[in-house]
């Protein structure tokens, strides 16, 4: 990572409110869960996404079948789904209005960042907000 880099996703970290995260899991053992609760703990006004339990609850959040169905504006769509299924997110992103997409580890698909690039969202691949924030943290850029 350059200097430069780190400062936009400090400053896109600083700007996010509102996180959607998708496919978020009851599941504490799963990463989804782990980094739900992480985000909350910072202060992040988290909604998971996940079809299958829509109208439940995970981690006291409610929970929404679609980016479309949440009430409120999303700053950042946290995707947790494999590479290959990133670009149905993104679109749903792009039509929310949504300011930027992140990709967690491994997550990478190189046509969903330049659709979401095309459409002036930021993005973010193949890194963790639970990483990236106390590192960030430790450089004084947050």
């Amino acid at each position: 990572m350059t200097a430069e880099q780190d400062k936009q996703i400090a400053q896109l970290l600083l700007e996010t409110k509102t996180i959607a995260l998708e496919i978020a899991s009851p599941k504490p053992e799963r990463a989804s869960n782990r980094i739900l609760q992480f985000l909350l703990a910072q202060g992040y006004d988290v909604y998971p996404v996940n079809p299958g339990l829509a109208g439940g609850r995970i981690a006291g959040r409610e929970v929404y079948g679609s980016l479309e169905d949440i009430p409120v504006p999303i700053d950042m769509v946290d995707i947790f789904r494999r590479s290959d299924s990133v670009e149905p997110i993104v679109t749903q992103a792009i039509k929310a209005q949504a300011k930027a997409v992140w990709m967690q580890l491994g997550v990478i698909n190189t046509q969903a960042c330049d659709l979401a690039q095309a459409a002036g969202l930021e993005v973010v691949m193949d890194k963790c907000p639970a990483i990236e924030i106390p590192r960030l943290k430790t450089l004084g850029l947050m």
